[in-house]
């Protein structure tokens, strides 16, 4: 099957002359930026509660979220609050999505960061996110868990070019277009309310479709490493509605690594539109981890 990317990313490589695959690394203990998103009044406040009433069912257990591509991490910002809500200590990653290995060495840190507790994490990496979490180092990092949200889970030499290409193409394939930033992608902006979150707020998705972070060639066409979920536990969230990443590919994946595997009617973008679900599929893995 023709990868949804094929058309574009040869268009794109004939005119920057770029070969996909090959980017300096941009130094990512310099780029990394890692922050929490939201403060914890902030996330009684956007879960319609007090502090008094944070619930404790997440209570000294990490969770380190990841986004995904032509996104940043403030796509996070309804689930955090959630979790947060339920007394989870949690971290976002801010990725430069230069490379892979820059996106791995960024997330590196973070667990690094958190292994400075003695507190279990959970891994959560949604769409592109995923790729990232798979290739992660898990020497002293506590993570006991990972959740992929909508999200690709390669195996070893599979990139994400390789994987799209194994399935029928969804409709952002042809809404992907060389971005402002030399090398990299992103979805026309346009286009983007209705292929990557089109169950989100029209006016919201709009904002987000000129708030996109591009996307480097690299990132699509580099194999990825042994992955993680080869030796720790797994839980996957399908989207239904995807029109990014197949559903059936989401499907494989889960089967394949043997995830615990739920399924909801969303569109790609499920920590922006269903929060609600997101975070209680972290909660019952961290529950999970505990039994």
């Amino acid at each position: 099957m023709k990868s949804i990317f094929a058309t574009t990313r040869r268009t794109f490589i004939k005119r920057t002359g770029i070969i996909a695959g090959t980017t300096a690394l941009s130094g990512a203990g310099v780029a990394a930026f890692l922050s929490r998103t939201a403060s914890s009044a902030a996330a009684a406040n956007a879960s319609n509660t007090t502090d008094k009433h944070i619930s404790s069912a997440g209570a000294g257990i990490n969770v380190l979220l990841v986004h995904g591509a032509f996104v940043d991490a403030s796509s996070w910002h309804k689930v955090i609050s959630l979790l947060q809500g339920q007394g989870f200590n949690v971290l976002t990653v801010q990725l430069p999505m230069t490379s892979i290995a820059d996106d791995v060495a960024v997330t590196n840190e973070a667990l690094a960061y958190l292994a400075t507790t003695s507190n279990p994490t959970i891994l959560v990496g949604h769409s592109y996110g995923g790729v990232v979490i798979s290739n992660v180092g898990l020497t002293g990092s506590n993570v006991r868990g990972l959740v992929y949200i909508a999200a690709f889970a390669p195996d070893s030499g599979e990139s994400v070019q390789s994987l799209i290409g194994q399935f029928p193409a969804t409709p952002v394939g042809n809404v992907l277009a060389p971005s402002f930033v030399p090398n990299t992608l992103w979805i026309t902006p346009s286009a983007f309310p209705s292929v990557f979150m089109q169950d989100v707020n029209t006016i919201e998705a709009k904002a987000d479709a000129l708030a996109q972070k591009p996307w480097a060639l690299s990132c699509i066409g580099t194999p990825s490493g042994t992955p993680t979920w080869k030796s720790v536990p797994s839980w996957y969230l399908v989207s239904q509605n995807d029109r990014v990443i197949n559903p059936d590919a989401e499907r494989f994946f889960a089967k394949r690594m043997g995830a615990t595997t739920r399924e909801i009617a969303s569109s790609h973008a499920s920590p922006v539109s269903h929060p609600l679900e997101v975070s209680e599929f972290i909660l019952a893995a961290s529950q999970a981890i505990h039994a």
